[in-house]
């Protein structure tokens, strides 16, 4: 079977990159783990760990500076296509994103822009809804305590990682 090709769809701006150099860690039915490096130039973050949750509508990233020092975990409201032909995975986002500091404080981003994609009509309400709900589920989960079921995967997937390449 060929390899599965990893693609992320963006909205605004409205972008589909082929996500080549990301490296699948794990790839489940509904848990796909990758490593990954910036795709563009920036000061702030280096390199990542990123879980898509595809039943559940989330990617869960582990942020690292290029000092290797965690900046956050950036999660993404999500939804997915599935080319079967292709063994291609487009992920969709769903624009609305939140973060995590190890402090525990919360951000929430891109409400504004989940409105202009419903103003432009670049998604459809189901998915707008879609994704707000999912951003309830996400929320709740944080605000309960419960991140950390959605982290162990990707920090379980990072030290293997790591040991692999001592």
């Amino acid at each position: 079977m060929k390899e599965l090709q990893l693609y992320r769809r963006r909205f605004i701006p409205d972008e589909l990159i082929h996500l080549k150099k990301d490296i699948i860690l794990v790839q489940e039915e509904d848990l796909i783990i990758t490593k990954w490096n910036k795709l563009h130039p920036r000061e702030d973050i280096s390199r990542g760990y990123s879980a898509f949750y595809l039943d559940q509508g989330f990617k869960i990233s582990k942020i690292y500076d290029n000092d290797n020092k965690l900046v956050y975990w950036y999660c993404d409201i999500i939804q997915y296509k599935k080319e079967m032909d292709t063994n291609s995975l487009i992920i969709e986002d769903l624009l609305i994103d939140v973060l995590v500091y190890e402090d525990g404080t919360v951000r929430i981003l891109d409400l504004d822009e989940l409105a202009d994609a419903m103003d432009l009509h670049l998604i459809t309400e189901k998915e707008s809804k879609n994704a707000l709900r999912t951003l309830d589920t996400l929320l709740k989960i944080i605000y309960q305590g419960r991140f950390g079921i959605l982290q162990e995967p990707v920090n379980n997937a990072e030290l293997m990682d790591y040991s692999s390449n001592i």
